[in-house]
């Protein structure tokens, strides 16, 4: 099989007649062979939103000046777009406290191809994850915090992350809450994992508060970080039923699965760029 570049395009913009008709036969013009696309109108927010993507084998134009068009035709539009070749991967920061299963899931999927990353880093304020990580050739950053630690530590965070010129930060169970100055400086970059079905039972302990409220199915929740605690925008949710006869203990060794899938899930569709931000919301673009 013949091998050509790959690229993917995903765009926003106000909802306006002939608009991604436009953006088509531009591709079309410069020879790009469309291999996947899917679209979007909101009508409550009369926004436009689609993925696109594309290969080289039948292209007029070197990829800098197709680009230089895309700019060219984005501006009178209102586009906000996103272009990148399919290989290069989004290098990601994961971030963990003392369970596992959720960084385990990552590094299993992306060890196999199965999760088109470039994990870079894990950083922890505790040492428990120390081993796995390295076992993976990944490099492990300890960062202890405390109340009185909190801004010093988030500061060596974010230079970690930059330093790697990380594209993602993921909460795999990071169980402190990111300060207001963070979750702006990396809104739209950092993607949580919540063990329960937002918008119910936010914050701590929430199996504890499913088991009291006696809930006939668990979830997980994965989400954009904002200020606001758990209360980001939502891109992948998962559950299982359950009954009256479940202990919190057995609730939360299911929840384990379902956070772990969850979240691996919301990386990989970040990481294709399946995933628009629409307010409080995402359109994720299959």
């Amino acid at each position: 099989m013949q091998s050509f570049n790959h690229y993917v395009l995903t765009w926003q913009c106000p909802d306006s007649s002939g608009v991604l008709a436009k953006i088509t036969q531009n591709l079309y013009e410069h020879g790009a062979f469309i291999t996947e696309t899917a679209q979007y109108s909101d009508p409550y927010t009369d926004t436009f939103f689609s993925r696109i993507a594309f290969d080289d084998r039948a292209m007029t134009v070197p990829i800098e000046e197709f680009k230089e068009g895309i700019e060219t035709l984005a501006k009178p539009l209102d586009i906000d777009y996103q272009l990148r070749s399919r290989d290069l991967l989004p290098k990601i920061v994961i971030a963990v406290s003392k369970d596992d299963h959720c960084l385990v899931s990552l590094l299993t999927k992306w060890k196999a191809g199965a999760l088109p990353v470039d994990i870079v880093a894990v950083v922890s304020n505790h040492e428990d994850c120390r081993a796995l990580a390295e076992w993976h050739g990944i490099k492990f950053h300890y960062l202890p915090i405390s109340k009185d630690t909190k801004s010093q530590q988030e500061s060596q965070m974010l230079a970690i992350f930059n330093d790697y010129q990380a594209d993602l930060l993921v909460l795999a169970r990071y169980m402190q809450i990111l300060s207001d100055d963070l979750c702006g400086k990396l809104k739209g970059r950092a993607i949580n994992i919540h063990h329960s079905f937002l918008p119910s039972f936010k914050g701590a302990r929430p199996y504890h508060q499913a088991h009291a409220r006696g809930v006939k199915v668990i979830g997980a929740t994965a989400h954009y970080v904002t200020a606001d605690l758990d209360e980001g925008p939502i891109i992948v949710q998962e559950v299982k039923p359950i009954n009256h006869t479940f202990t919190i203990e057995q609730m939360v060794h299911m929840g384990h699965d379902l956070e772990a899938t969850a979240l691996s899930h919301a990386v990989k569709m970040h990481a294709e760029q399946r995933i628009c931000l629409n307010g409080d919301k995402t359109v994720i673009l299959v």
